[in-house]
C-alpha cells in the first residue's frame, strides 16, 4: 500500500472529499441548503476556481510540512496538470518562503494557482497516471 498505509490514504480520500463538498457542495446530495440552480446570481464554481483551491490547499500543506503532504498527485485528487502547477508554485513558494516569510510565499501560492489554473482552464486536460513531460 506504499508508505502511508491504508489509514493514511483513507484519511487523505476523506480529506479530498471534504475540500470537493466544501469548495463545490459535490458532497451535499443536493439537500442542503436552498436550490439555487435557477438564481440568476448563483455562482457555479468553474473549473479554474476549483483547481486554484485544491492546488493552493496541497501546496500550503506542503509548505508547512503536514503529514498530508507526503500524498502522491493522485490521492490528492490532481490531474497531472495541476501536480505540475502544484510542483512548481511549491518550488516557488519555498524560495518567496526563505527570502520574505511564510505570509509572502501563501500570498505568492495564492496569486500563482489562480493565474496558472485560469491560463489552463482548470488544468484538468490530462489525468492518467503521471509522468515526467518528454
Amino acid at each position: 500500500m506504499g508508505r502511508i498505509g491504508r489509514r493514511g490514504l483513507t484519511a487523505g480520500i476523506g480529506c479530498v472529499l471534504a475540500l470537493c463538498a466544501a469548495v463545490t457542495g459535490c458532497g451535499s446530495g443536493g439537500t442542503s441548503g436552498p436550490d439555487t440552480r435557477d438564481t440568476p446570481a448563483a455562482h457555479r464554481t468553474t473549473p479554474a476556481e476549483l483547481c486554484a483551491s485544491l492546488v493552493s490547499y496541497w501546496v500550503k500543506e506542503a509548505l508547512k510540512g503536514s503529514q498530508w503532504a507526503g500524498l502522491d498527485w493522485e490521492q490528492k485528487g490532481l490531474s497531472n496538470e495541476q501536480y505540475v502547477i502544484h510542483d512548481d508554485v511549491l518550488s516557488a513558494a519555498r524560495a518567496e518562503r526563505r527570502k520574505h516569510g511564510t505570509a509572502a510565499a501563501e500570498a505568492l501560492i495564492d496569486r500563482e494557482t489562480k493565474k496558472r489554473c485560469t491560463a489552463q482552464n482548470g488544468a484538468t486536460g490530462s489525468s492518467e497516471n503521471w509522468r515526467a513531460p518528454k
